[in-house]
């Protein structure tokens, strides 16, 4: 499958999660279905129709009635699949509250990225996600250890985001100023002391990254002088752990700040990580619309829409967190066709003041897609997490991109 086409299954999946979540029921009648790839149809249809059977006993009439047409509603859709899909299905069925005291059938039918595990039915006042919203979680993790002999921290790089999970203060002198065999005896115990801290160290470090070890694509250390290079020569770290570490960096801090100047040291060596990657992509739009000219830089939905009409970008650069959508609204008055988007729609017909109705609705991104597809452009996700994701969000509209020419026809 082509890059595009993942982040763009990527994206329809947790935007899908995101409605499912907003809905509620009035009662328990809101049924979550999980279907794992080895389940035979069949065997599900025959296990929702005793389902069927015990929720006809269901005292609330309207409860009953809606569960019963919920159960329905899946059985008759199961009918259309010969086989379970290669990652399972998942329904989300059931009557949703609306205005007032009014309810309305909603349906929701996922084939989600990663296969199911579990099958699972369920029927509540909610939509159940946690197997869904586990495969939402980044993949990309990095163990971080920053050390001297003063002080330790651990972390963890989840995709984009610095996650500290301890400090530690340690007790080891720093020098001393005994002779003869004073002397001896106090670098002894200034050896104790540290053997000790570095232990303590290592054991936090086996207790916190052990569980991620299958996830764990590498474990960065760093930090000021030799003492890194003697932690790792040394068996602190269980020898699972020991396999994943790259080379040490020298830093200059030991503290959150160290670990994210070793974030910033690792990502320039390793190119393949997500947050050099979105480094790179944000580096390289900042460097062209610095330029006099403004040079290949571009931002801005309507100016990078145009562009891709044009068939002149080479790269766009969208938010993750981008929440937009278009409208075409028709006046039922006097049938005025009206276009809107957001905090731009309007509240009624600007020709003849009556209400209006929403005759099409289109996703940003989806159209943003489309285009790209189209002009053969590429699409990157920038996480909001990042300090670049950010910046494209807060700056740039969280759209923006790099064109293969200039034209001066195109404006921000």
């Amino acid at each position: 499958m082509a890059e595009d086409d993942v982040q763009m299954r990527k994206y329809e999946f947790k935007k899908a999660i995101t409605e499912i979540a907003e809905q509620r029921g009035r009662g328990t009648e809101l049924i979550s279905l999980y279907i794992p790839p080895e389940k035979q149809i069949y065997d599900v249809i025959q296990y929702l129709r005793e389902e069927y059977s015990t929720s006809s006993n269901i005292k609330s009439k309207s409860t009953r009635k809606n569960v019963l047409a919920a159960i329905e509603s899946i059985m008759s859709r199961l009918k259309y699949y010969k086989t379970t899909p290669p990652t399972g299905l998942v329904f989300f069925v059931g009557h949703v509250a609306t205005r007032g005291d009014q309810t309305e059938m909603f349906t929701k039918i996922v084939e989600p990225p990663e296969p199911i595990q579990t099958f699972s039915y369920k029927c509540d006042s909610v939509f159940h996600l946690d197997q869904l919203r586990v495969q939402l979680e980044n993949k990309e993790i990095y163990g971080l250890i920053v050390i001297d002999r003063k002080e330790a921290t651990l972390g963890l790089l989840n995709g984009t985001v610095i996650q500290p999970i301890l400090n530690e203060q340690s007790l080891v002198p720093s020098k001393h100023h005994q002779g003869g065999q004073s002397s001896r005896r106090y670098e002894r115990l200034i050896e104790i002391a540290a053997h000790e801290f570095f232990k303590k160290v290592g054991n936090a470090a086996n207790e916190a990254f052990m569980p991620k070890i299958r996830d764990m694509k590498a474990i960065f250390v760093g930090g000021p002088g030799a003492t890194k290079n003697y932690f790792l020569e040394k068996d602190y770290l269980r020898n699972e752990l020991k396999q994943k570490v790259a080379d040490p960096f020298d830093l200059g801090y030991t503290d959150e700040t160290g670990l994210r100047e070793l974030v910033e040291k690792a990502s320039g060596a390793i190119k393949d990580m997500q947050i050099s990657r979105e480094k790179d992509l944000i580096n390289r739009f900042m460097m062209e619309i610095k330029k006099p000219d403004g040079g290949l830089g571009i931002y801005g939905e309507s100016a990078v829409i145009q562009a891709l009409r044009g068939k002149r970008i080479d790269t766009v650069l969208v938010s993750e967190g981008l929440d937009k959508s278009h409208q075409t609204y028709i006046c039922q008055n006097c049938g005025n066709e009206t276009k809107g988007a957001g905090d731009l729609s309007p509240v009624s017909c600007p020709k003849c003041g009556g209400p209006l109705k929403v005759e099409e609705h289109e996703d940003v991104v989806e159209f943003i897609f489309k285009l790209a597809e189209e002009s053969g452009a590429k699409v990157e996700f920038i996480s909001e997490e990042s300090e670049e994701g950010k910046l494209l969000k807060k700056a740039f509209g969280g759209i923006a991109g790099t064109l293969r020419y200039v034209s001066d026809s195109v404006t921000a």
